[in-house]
């Protein structure tokens, strides 16, 4: 009896001992301050891009996630409904996923000019999907588990990733990749909402043709991506997703990202998410990840953080989608200031068709992003939240955001103002109060202890810009 307590005692020690290491090696990983560049950065541009750009399909839907075209292997080909209906009838029963790579041709695709667009939306970094739920790889990948199924060998025979990264590098801007962990035909899934299969997402006779060993997949293909990816590209972000069916253990997470920090050639530039295991969102890795304001409830706006979000419904290209399903650009710049006021940056997704055309609506919402930013830009750049404790806001309207730049508040409305009366400032004195975008005087007093700031009267032309407007506070901390 006292061996088999010894036993079971030894064996909690160890278990207490391996968890207890486990904590601190995430500890030591998430001690490195996040890159100063992304933190100032604020506004972003995610590209979703593939194989599944050719069908381009999934009914639309108000529900989270449910409109996603890029789960179309997934999500759309075996429903047993409209969607495997369609896709029957538009390619043929028995037509397989993997049938689309040669039609994703990119013919159309001109790289400068992706990244001259992006410039003019006024993002500082570009995010493009390396490799989504379906495998698919968007560079010159030499992993044999890839043969056959990325960009270079099959479909646009380009390296993807390295055209655009260079392109983008050129124009100023920092250059990132998202990758999936998971892939649909290798790993079991663990979610409910996941769906599918028992014990995949795929059916049996797409898993046994294309699995990869689980053994195998983790040591022998994931590991060798991403270090490929790091050594041969170089890039800014690692937006890690399809981590949630398994934990950073399986991942092997901890002993990827203490390599990449310690010995990567970007060590000191490279910004991470904090998708690299079922346990660590909101808690590991870098930056804190919400999509479509998802997990906004659970983010920690004091630490680094960002949102991501389609102009559409949808990341990838969804043709079922129409003008109702997108975000007018009020909406999307009135979302970026709320982000920001929060201390997060806004990662905005663009879905490219497959022939490598922007849609031409999406092209118009950067560049009216971009116009806005060219005005305003100098608010949302390099600024953090307010701090709470100071107890500023606007008393006689709503809707209204604040950041701040060393002692300088930025007051945004997202409607013209008729006048505005703010509490919590101190010292209004010595402020210098300016309309961005405007070159004559504001005028404003000072009334029952409260700033009140007169909106100078303006035709329409006179305007400094659409959609929002922001006051520039100087002195005011």
């Amino acid at each position: 009896m006292n061996y088999r307590i010894l036993t079971v005692f030894m064996g909690l020690c160890i278990k207490l001992s391996i968890f207890a290491q486990a904590n601190l090696q995430w500890e030591a990983i998430d001690s490195r301050p996040i890159p100063e560049w992304f933190v100032q950065a604020k506004f972003g541009i995610f590209i979703h891009w593939g194989v599944y750009s050719v069908p381009s399909f999934r009914q639309v839907s108000k529900k989270p996630y449910e409109t996603y075209a890029e789960w179309y292997e997934a999500k759309v080909m075996h429903d047993g409904g409209i969607g495997e209906a369609f896709h029957q009838k538009s390619y043929g029963k028995g037509f397989e996923y993997r049938q689309f790579a040669p039609m994703f041709k990119a013919e159309l695709w001109n790289p400068d000019y992706w990244a001259d667009l992006f410039v003019k939306s006024g993002a500082r970094y570009v995010v493009l999907t390396s490799k989504h739920h379906d495998g698919y790889c968007l560079w010159d990948t030499k992993n044999n588990y890839s043969a056959n199924w990325n960009s270079v060998q099959t479909g646009p025979k380009r390296d993807l990733l390295g055209e655009l990264s260079k392109s983008v590098r050129n124009k100023g801007l920092k250059m990132g990749i998202y990758y999936s962990l998971m892939e649909w035909e290798s790993t079991p899934r663990n979610h409910e909402w996941s769906g599918g299969f028992t014990g995949y997402y795929l059916p049996d006779s797409i898993i046994n043709k294309y699995k990869i060993a689980e053994d195998k997949y983790v040591d022998d293909h994931v590991m060798p991506h991403l270090k490929e990816l790091v050594l041969n590209y170089q890039p800014s972000v690692i937006f890690a997703d399809g981590e949630w069916d398994k934990p950073d253990n399986y991942w092997q997470s901890k002993k990827f990202l203490t390599w990449l920090y310690a010995n990567a050639p970007n060590k000191n530039e490279v910004v991470v998410n904090d998708r690299w295991g079922s346990n660590t969102r909101g808690m590991h890795g870098g930056y804190y990840t919400s999509e479509y304001k998802s997990d906004n409830d659970e983010i920690n706006t004091e630490h680094s953080w960002e949102e991501s979000r389609g102009i559409g419904q949808s990341y990838g290209y969804n043709r079922c989608e129409n003008i109702e399903d997108y975000s007018t650009t009020s909406q999307i710049i009135n979302e970026l200031i709320d982000i920001v006021s929060r201390g997060g940056n806004l990662l905005l997704d663009i879905g490219p068709a497959s022939d490598g055309t922007i849609p031409v609506i999406m092209q118009e919402r950067l560049l009216e992003i971009g116009e806005w930013l060219k005005v305003n830009g100098d608010a949302v750049y390099g600024t953090t939240s307010l701090p709470k404790s100071l107890n500023i806001k606007v008393d006689n309207a709503a809707n209204n955001y604040f950041t701040a730049k060393v002692k300088t508040i930025y007051l945004f409305c997202e409607k013209w103002p008729q006048n505005l009366t703010v509490s919590g400032i101190k010292n209004i004195s010595k402020l210098k109060v300016s309309l961005l975008g405007y070159n004559k005087q504001i005028l404003f007093k000072e009334f029952n202890s409260k700033l009140v700031i007169t909106s100078p009267i303006l035709t329409i032309d006179q305007m400094p810009c659409k959609h929002a407007y922001v006051f520039k506070l100087e002195n005011a901390l």
